[in-house]
């Protein structure tokens, strides 16, 4: 599906953010780990979440639908997650953990999703093994089988979000005692292991660079709400001040978003906190930054390509180094197309700033990449057409409708 920016906008206005897609779907995974009922409330309507739903219902879950939340209720009967719907998304990988501390055995396709780095499995994988799983592979699959995980030590070599979390789950339900050590600090590994404490597990100290799991024997039923998505709240940040706008941010935690703040502060924006919002706004020209992207608490890779757009039209040249991807650039081709003059070298991008961008047809090539040329395109003169506007979908809850209700001019087409 095309998106269709029409002219220049500067937003102006109040928008709440969505429930966060990287919290959301590793807890969905995690309702895998237990047999009684399960509800996750203030579900966002993305893509995403309705491929690892779908993926849970083929497992044989009972899942129910009721409007913003879903249940799900029974223990899968697969251990074999779809091919079609894995090879979609890279979160899918998030069910192994609870398949192989539930069923023992986990049959599973190598992962799909973003084409922004190799992202390997190796650290998952290396926790399990250190759990006490046997890893294979065949055919492109990895099977992974244990009669019973066992409690031990894991030390990853890079702090991995998603092996933090593929690791907390199995140990949940492991006999003794674990820690991960280097583990990831996001808030999204806090909100995993608060989900799975709601369902009575026992862990401890998620946040910090050690997390303590106690196995427990069995977990039983949730009733939860995900953490609000500090990404989604960072991109209209930035879509705020980089059209010159006011926007009100509702729904915002923002001890999340403090890299973001400072950043935008830096670059002669005003923000205003309050207790669960931020207003953004600038009336002053765009100063330039060096940006270079870190694990949590340092700036997120995934507000990376949003700030490449912004700065394109600062006044001077800005530095941004990409230290998590290695492959994360493809979007400055695109915003060439619009006029903006970036220059890449290895993970260095200089972006030295253009008066103003110009409309055309450009084309999203994954998830926050689609979000920076939203942005782009909303500060741009005339006309600009998107393709694989999909890709925006995945993590952005009816973004053009928030979008227009700020006074974008955004129409749709599947021409």
């Amino acid at each position: 599906m095309d998106l269709y920016v029409n002219n220049k906008a500067r937003l102006n206005g109040e928008i709440s953010v969505s429930s966060s897609k990287n919290a959301i779907l590793p807890i969905l995974a995690a309702s895998l780990l237990t047999e009684e009922e399960v509800q996750i409330n203030k579900i966002p309507n993305i893509k995403d979440v309705k491929i690892i739903t779908e993926l849970i219902y083929h497992l044989g879950v009972e899942v129910k639908n009721n409007g913003d939340s879903i249940s799900f209720r029974g223990k899968a009967k697969e251990i074999s997650p779809e091919y079609d719907l894995v090879r979609q998304i890279r979160a899918s990988f998030l069910v192994m953990g609870p398949l192989l501390a539930r069923h023992g055995k986990v049959n599973i396709a190598l992962p799909g999703g973003c084409a922004i780095g190799t992202r390997p499995i190796d650290l998952h994988l290396k926790g399990f093994k250190a759990l006490g799983a046997n890893i294979k592979f065949s055919s492109g699959d990895v099977i992974a089988t244990t009669s019973k995980l066992k409690g031990n030590h894991v030390y990853l070599d890079f702090p991995s979000v998603g092996a933090t979390e593929n690791i907390m789950m199995a140990a949940a339900l492991a006999d003794g005692t674990s820690y991960i050590e280097n583990a990831a600090l996001e808030p999204e590994v806090v909100d995993l292991a608060n989900f799975i404490n709601s369902m009575g597990g026992k862990i401890s100290s998620a946040g910090s660079n050690i997390i303590r799991i106690e196995g427990v024997k069995e977990l039983g039923q949730s009733d939860y709400t995900a953490i609000a998505d500090r990404i989604e709240a960072g991109t209209y940040m930035v879509a705020a001040a980089a059209t010159g706008g006011e926007v009100l941010i509702k729904n915002v935690i923002t001890e999340h978003v403090k890299a973001i703040t400072a950043k935008l502060t830096e670059s002669g924006a005003e923000v205003e906190e309050g207790n669960n919002w931020v207003r953004v706004k600038r009336n002053t020209s765009i100063k330039p930054l060096y940006i270079k992207t870190l694990p949590y608490p340092g700036f997120p890779t995934d507000m990376q390509a949003q700030f490449m757009a912004y700065l394109s039209c600062a006044e001077g040249s800005s530095i941004i180094t990409e230290s998590v991807f290695e492959n994360r650039y493809m979007h400055i081709a695109e915003l060439s197309r619009m006029g903006a003059k970036i220059k890449a070298e290895g993970r260095t991008a200089v972006i030295k700033g253009v008066k103003e961008l110009s409309g055309t047809r450009v084309k999203a090539t994954d998830l926050r990449a689609g979000a920076a040329l939203l942005i782009a395109a909303l500060t741009a003169k005339g006309t600009s057409i998107i393709s694989n506007s999909e890709y925006i979908d995945r993590g952005y809850e009816n973004i053009v409708d928030k979008l227009n209700y700020l006074g974008a001019d955004i129409s749709t087409s599947t021409k």
